[in-house]
């Protein structure tokens, strides 16, 4: 078979730059060319395709009978309208915004268009702050500082602790079914005036704020990211001067990952929205008794653009090998493979690069980038097909990138119309977050792909405040040794906090993974050993190679902020938090194996 790449310059960008060295090392890169062709306010795009394509579903989602049930563009903007008018009607406004604690539905996304289209702020949250934890502090934290004029959850009865404990008699509470007492039913809302909201949206504008997002709170109460239209329609401009076919063919995706999250909240529902397409919700997740629902959907739906997790991955790659039918179907109309999240196993890449080759006869670009939920989050982006995994690509156009010299590392630094204006209700921590020439500091460190030609990318080089130096002082870029270790344990582990601050070598406390638990002590203490003996011979030098594991058996704590709802660990809560355990792992202790 002949393989093409079939990666051409209708499909995806070919940026030039702009770039400057100064004499302390700070690099300034930045495209050439501005930011052009978008709409003002998520509202006109609404408008532009209810208008235009009226009958051509926006979002769907299977019903109780195992049907797709769709929602059109004419549709969505009449319900929205009435929604509008019904939480207008409540009190709702700028300053009374809507919490919406449960997970991604069709009503969540209505609520949500009805809140831009008529500029009433909403906030989804993670429903991990009402239903996993058990004092629901960071919910309180987040009601406190917004003050919400209504609460949305789809059931009552599981959220009626979280009702409780943000209660206020100027609050209104809204389900979808199993109404909790004085609830108002999502289908009142419909019932709202249509011309309010017809009014309301004439002041609608760029500076109106869509939505407050708000990050992990893994060090604290959770910061609201403030996302205005204009941030999040700039965004969706850059993403389609990246990945130019979804201008020319309306984008289909399905998508499991929760709205709360600014990656499926924010550039995933909008790129479908401002290019006329339509969002499948994916009842499914990458999880033991979800996935099947994900498979099943994948067979119904070819996507244009797919986004997993790299434990997603880990879990399709092997069905698609397995099942060629289901490999048809989803390459057929497939233009590229996308992964964030977490660093992608190596041969989980060459995996997917594979079987995408042998389905289709051309190269299926697999990407990944670079943001947060303070950009919106595209910021960076990589298109040029890669050997290996990890290449987070070149800044978008329309972004200045500055890179700091900053502990033997490059900090990155982004400035932009992508960029949020600050944090809700938090001068102090907005002022923090920026530096004196505006550039937005994101706190991860970048290493070029090849020092002497900056537009071939960047790797992520690891969390500038979780990383750290070792007795020699020599720093420790954490999270790439953390993803080389994990890779290099081959799925024995399922994550690492890798410590030796202060140390002479450094150590890892491991997660197991699912694989292990198979496995009696014995042969678990010999495969771990093997492993951990291969990765420190591979490693290059003493801030890279681990020598020594211990495994954790208590899992980590989401109120203690060791884990976030995304499931990643804070290293430093976790070095923190185990500190006796650490102390065992480096003076030598049960448990701990030392290559």
């Amino acid at each position: 078979m002949n393989i093409t790449t079939d990666l051409t310059e209708a499909d995806f960008w070919q940026p030039e730059f702009d770039i400057e060295t100064r004499a302390d090392g700070t690099i300034l890169m930045r495209q050439k060319g501005d930011l052009t062709g978008y709409l003002p306010t998520l509202a006109d795009y609404l408008d532009k395709w209810a208008d235009q394509t009226p009958d051509q579903p926006w979002i769907a989602r299977r019903g109780a009978d195992g049907e797709w049930v769709r929602v059109t563009y004419g549709a969505a903007r009449d319900q929205a309208r009435c929604i509008g008018g019904a939480l207008l009607a409540l009190g709702l406004g700028p300053d009374r915004p809507l919490l919406i604690l449960s997970e991604n539905s069709l009503e969540h996304a209505l609520l949500g268009a009805a809140c831009f289209y008529v500029g009433i702020p909403y906030a989804p949250v993670s429903p991990a702050y009402s239903l996993v934890s058990q004092d629901h502090g960071k919910l309180r934290d987040i009601a406190a500082n917004l003050n919400p004029g209504a609460v949305f959850a789809d059931r009552g009865t599981p959220f009626a602790a979280a009702f409780d404990a943000i209660a206020a008699e100027e609050r209104h509470v809204l389900t979808l079914r199993d109404p909790v007492a004085g609830s108002i039913a999502f289908e009142d809302l419909l019932q709202g005036d249509p011309l309010v909201a017809d009014t309301a949206r004439l002041d609608v504008d760029e500076d109106t704020v869509v939505k407050y997002l708000f990050t992990s709170g893994s060090t604290g109460s959770p910061k609201a990211v403030i996302n205005t239209n204009g941030m999040i329609c700039a965004m969706e401009a850059m993403v389609r001067d990246c990945y130019r076919f979804v201008a020319r063919t309306p984008p289909v995706v399905l998508d499991w990952a929760p709205w709360n999250h600014t990656a499926a909240g924010n550039k995933v529902s909008y790129l479908v929205l401002t290019n006329g397409g339509t969002y499948y919700i994916d009842d499914g997740k990458p999880a033991p008794g979800k996935f099947d629902e994900t498979l099943r959907n994948l067979r119904d739906i070819s996507c244009t653009w797919y986004f997993n997790v790299p434990i997603g991955w880990d879990m399709l790659v092997e069905k698609l090998e397995q099942d060629a039918e289901l490999a048809q179907v989803f390459f057929k109309d497939l233009k590229m493979m996308f992964y964030a999240g977490a660093g992608m196993a190596q041969h989980t890449w060459d995996r997917l690069r594979a079987i995408g080759r042998k389905t289709t006869g051309r190269e299926v670009l697999l990407s990944t980038s670079l943001g947060a939920t303070e950009t919106a989050p595209f910021a960076l982006s990589c298109t040029e097909v890669q050997e290996k995994s990890g290449n987070v690509g070149v800044p978008a156009k329309g972004l200045s990138m500055k890179l700091v010299p900053n502990g033997g590392k490059l900090e990155l630094r982004l400035k932009g119309p992508t960029i949020t204006p600050g944090y809700y209700g938090d001068p102090e921590k907005t002022r923090q977050a920026f530096d004196e020439d505006g550039y937005y500091c994101m706190g991860d460190a970048l290493r070029p792909a090849d020092p002497d030609d900056l537009a071939r990318g960047f790797f992520f080089d690891g969390r500038v405040a979780e990383n750290f130096k070792l007795n020699t002082g020599t720093w420790v870029a954490v999270g790439s040794v953390r993803a080389a270790l994990v890779d290099a344990m081959d799925g024995v582990i399922r994550d690492a906090v890798i410590t030796g601050e202060n140390e002479a070598q450094l150590g890892a406390l491991v997660i197991l993974s699912d694989r292990a638990a198979g496995l009696t002590p014995e042969d678990l203490n010999a495969v771990l050993t093997e492993k951990l003996t291969l990765a420190a011979k591979a490693a290059t030098g003493s801030a890279s190679r681990v020598r020594r594991i211990l495994v954790l058996t208590e899992p980590p704590s989401f109120d203690r902020g060791e884990i976030t709802e995304k499931g990643s660990l804070n290293q430093r809560a976790m070095r923190a938090n185990n500190a006796e355990a650490v102390r065992l792992l480096h003076e030598g202790g049960p448990g701990v194996i030392a290559v």
